[in-house]
């Protein structure tokens, strides 16, 4: 497993955030969708010896496009951002991309036939497509989010276990991962009060270091080999001091 961040975290150029984040001593970075894509940026990436892990695939996703819409043509509005996003990550080296569910439940049916499109694509180009659980949303549990997947059935369609998130659905991490098993495909570690998505950094809110002990212990006893990153808010008080104590906090965890 490998640890990385979130870079909207970090304000300021694209130069000066991949610095900042070798310079706290990460060499695995998350980016959103055409972060990065001058052949200058691209270049600093590698100067600090950064590798893309994951990209956040429907971040930004037009208001005129949704992947369960009962449009049919913002629904391929939706597929056609998402495959451009995919291949961009892809181009950055990203080996993971994660959507966020759209709000109807009544249209699960048709995000699932979206999703599978979108697996398709992933396949292609060797990147894991992930669904990330997230309250309020029509998979707003992990759980629910892990079921729904098992119901899709495709082999390319994993569970993004945020932790925060978890919290606020009342669910307990590390019986998360045990119940994902090989579905589970990517990790996003940060906290809160649990019932505000705040991004804390990790022990600021709820989060004991016993609980994230347990969690990183449940990804050894699965074999899970994909990374985990810190998603912290950029309006923190101090984000690089929340990401440093939340890099020493994981690194401590996972031993």
């Amino acid at each position: 497993m490998n640890l990385g961040c979130c870079v909207w975290a970090i304000e300021g150029s694209e130069s000066r955030v991949a610095a900042r984040a070798a310079a706290l001593g990460f060499d695995w970075i998350d980016v959103r969708p055409f972060a990065f894509s001058s052949d200058g940026a691209r270049r600093r990436i590698r100067e600090h010896g950064l590798s893309v892990s994951c990209i956040a695939a429907s971040f930004g996703m037009p208001e005129d496009a949704c992947l369960s819409s009962p449009d049919r043509d913002a629904r391929l509005r939706a597929v056609s951002y998402l495959d451009r996003t995919l291949d961009f990550g892809a181009s950055l080296g990203a080996s993971a991309a994660y959507v966020v569910p759209d709000e109807d439940r009544s249209s699960l049916d048709r995000y699932a036939a979206a999703l599978e499109r979108l697996a398709e694509r992933g396949d292609e180009l060797g990147v894991t497509v992930c669904v990330e659980h997230f309250p309020g949303s029509a998979l707003p549990t992990a759980a629910g989010t892990i079921a729904f997947l098992r119901d899709v059935g495709h082999p390319n369609l994993f569970l993004l276990l945020d932790i925060g998130h978890a919290q606020m659905s009342d669910e307990d991490p590390a019986a998360v991962i045990s119940e994902a098993g090989p579905r589970l495909g990517y990790v996003h570690l940060d906290d809160n009060d649990g019932s505000r998505d705040l991004h804390l950094a990790l022990t600021d809110g709820i989060l004991t270091e016993a609980a994230l002990a347990d969690a990183v212990s449940a990804l050894a006893d699965i074999g899970y080999r994909g990374n985990l990153s810190l998603e912290l808010h950029p309006e923190l008080p101090d984000p690089l001091d929340a990401l440093k104590r939340s890099r020493e906090i994981v690194l401590g965890a996972m031993g």
